[in-house]
C-alpha cells in the first residue's frame, strides 16, 4: 500500500499521481485491455526508461479532442488531467489552421533573426502579465523556463541562494529538481544537487506543517498568524543573501494560500533583496478562473514563468516574464535555445492566447469551478471519507481520509476511486497518493462537470462504507 512507502527507503512517497506498479493497477488494465494494447504497451515498457508515473503506462490513446480523450479500446473519457496542456480543449481547429498556415508562411527562424509572430506573442505576454512584467524569454519547456528565471535571478542580485517549498514541482531539469521539494525528483540521485537551494514547508491549511488547526479546511488567521508566511521572512532573515523566492502562488496539490499570505512574502522579499518568482506552468492562462493565479492576490512577481497550456496543447513552448528593470545581461547569455523564436511554436502560443479570451474560457473556469465547489462540498457532506475540498476556478482538489480528525490519508480509498472513474468515463490525476485533483479543460461545459462528479459520488457511494 501507497502509506507503507513512508518506511520502506527504495519506494519514494507518492505525490505526482497514481501509482503505475500497484497491484490495482495491474488488475484493472488485465480486466480493460485486449491484447492489440497490450502488444503495444509491451512495446513502450521495452522501448522507454521506466520511472514512476509515466511508464510502464496507463493505457494507449488513439484520439484527443476537445475535453475528451479515447484509449485503444475506444473507451472515451473526459480528461481531468491532461498534463495541464489542455486549457482550449485538445485539437482546437482555429489552432491547428493557424499552425499549418504559419508553417506554409514561415516553418523556422534562425535565433539571430526575428519574426512578427515572436514578437506580436512578446508583446501580448507583457500585456496580460502583472503590472511591469514586459520582458520575455521563450523557452521549449517549463524547467528550461525556471532555470533561466533562476539565473536572471542570479544575475540581478549577485546572490545565488533561494528558498523554494517542499512537495514542490518546478521541473525535472537538474536545477529545476534542485529547487524542487519532490521526493521522487531528488532523492534517488547520486551526490549533493545544487547548493543553496534552501526550503521551507509550505502553505497547506488543512494540513499545517507548522501545527496549527484549520477551520474547515481554512486559516485560522487569529491563531497562526501567518505562521507558514513568517517561517519565509525567517529564512530571508537568518540567510542574509538569498537571491529568489520561488514558488507556485497555488500550489497544485491543490492548495489556495491563505489571505494575505503573499502579501507578507513580497514584503519580506522587498525588505530582504530577494527578487519573487512566481511558477504559473500549471496555471497560468485562466486555469483558477483568473489570467494568473497571483491575480487572486494582486501580488506582482519580479518574474513570472510559464508554459504548458501555452502551446495550446499541440505544440511545447514556455515563457518567462521578468520586470523591465531585470533586462541585464547584455553581452551574456542566458537561454540561448534554437527554438527561441520559432514562428510556428510562437503562433500556437498567441493563438492560444486569443481563443482563451474570445471564448471567455477564464469567465468559464470561474464559474463552473464555483458550481463544482459547492457541488464537491455537498458530496463532501454525504461521505465521511472526504476531509477536505479545496481550490479555485479549475484547480480543484478532494482530500480522502480514513478519519476527520486524525486526518489520516486514505490512499487505498483514493486509488479504488480513480479505477472506479475510469470506468465511467473520467480520468484524473491523484496527487499525494490521497488528493483527488480536478484540472479539466477550460472549454469544460456545467453539464460535463456535472457528469464527472456524478462518476465521484458514485464511485464513492459504491465502496466508502468499506473503507472508512
Amino acid at each position: 500500500m501507497l502509506a507503507q512507502s513512508k518506511n520502506n527507503s527504495n519506494k519514494p512517497t507518492q505525490s505526482e499521481g497514481e501509482s503505475n506498479l500497484s497491484e490495482r493497477r495491474l488488475e484493472w488494465a488485465n480486466k480493460t485491455t485486449s491484447n492489440t494494447t497490450k502488444d503495444l504497451l509491451a512495446r513502450d515498457a521495452a522501448a522507454f526508461l521506466h520511472q514512476s508515473v509515466s511508464s510502464p503506462c496507463l493505457s494507449t490513446i488513439t484520439k484527443a479532442e476537445g475535453p475528451h480523450i479515447w484509449d485503444g479500446e475506444g473507451r472515451k473519457y473526459l480528461d481531468f488531467h491532461g498534463n495541464n496542456v489542455h486549457h482550449i480543449g485538445y485539437g482546437h481547429p482555429r489552432l491547428k489552421k493557424a499552425i499549418s498556415d504559419q508553417m506554409d508562411k514561415l516553418p523556422f527562424a534562425p535565433r539571430r533573426f526575428t519574426c512578427e509572430p515572436a514578437v506580436e506573442l512578446a508583446e501580448k505576454l507583457g500585456d496580460i502579465a502583472p503590472g511591469k512584467l514586459n520582458k520575455v524569454l521563450y523557452t521549449t519547456g517549463g524547467s528550461d523556463a525556471v532555470e533561466v528565471a533562476m539565473k536572471i535571478a542570479r544575475a540581478a542580485t549577485g546572490r545565488f541562494k533561494t528558498i523554494s517549498f517542499w512537495d514542490a514541482f518546478h521541473g525535472a531539469g537538474f536545477g529545476a529538481s534542485s529547487i524542487g521539494g519532490e521526493q521522487l525528483f531528488r532523492s534517488h540521485i547520486a551526490g549533493p544537487l545544487l547548493s543553496g537551494t534552501e526550503h521551507v514547508a509550505p502553505f497547506a491549511c488543512y494540513r499545517c506543517p507548522y501545527g496549527h488547526q484549520d477551520i474547515d479546511g481554512q486559516a485560522d488567521l487569529e491563531r497562526c498568524k501567518l505562521a507558514c508566511a513568517n517561517m519565509v521572512r525567517y529564512v530571508l532573515e537568518r540567510e542574509g543573501d538569498v537571491a529568489a523566492v520561488i514558488a507556485e502562488p497555488a500550489r497544485a496539490t491543490p492548495n489556495i494560500p491563505p489571505p494575505g499570505y503573499w502579501k507578507a512574502v513580497k514584503e519580506a522579499c522587498n525588505e530582504h533583496g530577494a527578487l519573487l518568482i512566481f511558477d504559473e506552468i500549471p496555471t497560468g492562462l485562466g486555469k483558477t478562473g483568473r489570467m494568473f493565479a497571483c491575480d487572486h492576490d494582486e501580488v506582482e512577481p519580479d518574474i513570472l514563468v510559464m508554459g504548458k497550456s501555452l502551446g495550446g496543447g499541440i505544440l511545447p513552448i514556455a515563457a518567462v516574464i521578468a520586470n523591465e528593470n531585470l533586462d541585464l545581461a547584455k553581452e551574456f547569455a542566458i537561454g540561448h535555445y534554437t527554438h527561441e523564436k520559432n514562428p510556428v511554436t510562437t503562433t500556437a502560443a498567441l493563438t492560444t492566447i486569443k481563443i482563451i479570451e474570445d471564448e471567455n474560457l477564464v469567465e468559464n473556469a470561474r464559474s463552473v469551478g464555483k458550481h463544482a465547489l459547492l457541488r464537491l462540498q455537498e458530496i463532501k457532506a454525504k461521505y465521511d471519507i472526504i476531509g477536505d475540498v479545496r481550490g479555485r476556478g479549475f484547480l480543484m482538489g478532494m482530500e480522502l481520509v480514513t478519519d476527520r480528525e486524525t486526518k489520516e490519508p486514505a490512499n487505498d480509498a483514493a486509488e479504488t476511486l480513480y479505477y472506479s472513474c475510469l470506468e465511467k468515463g473520467v480520468s484524473f490525476k491523484l496527487t499525494m497518493g490521497n488528493v483527488v485533483t480536478l484540472t479539466p479543460s477550460l472549454t469544460l461545459t456545467k453539464e460535463q462537470m456535472d457528469f464527472a462528479l456524478d462518476a465521484i459520488d458514485e464511485g464513492l457511494n459504491s465502496f466508502s462504507k468499506n473503507l472508512v
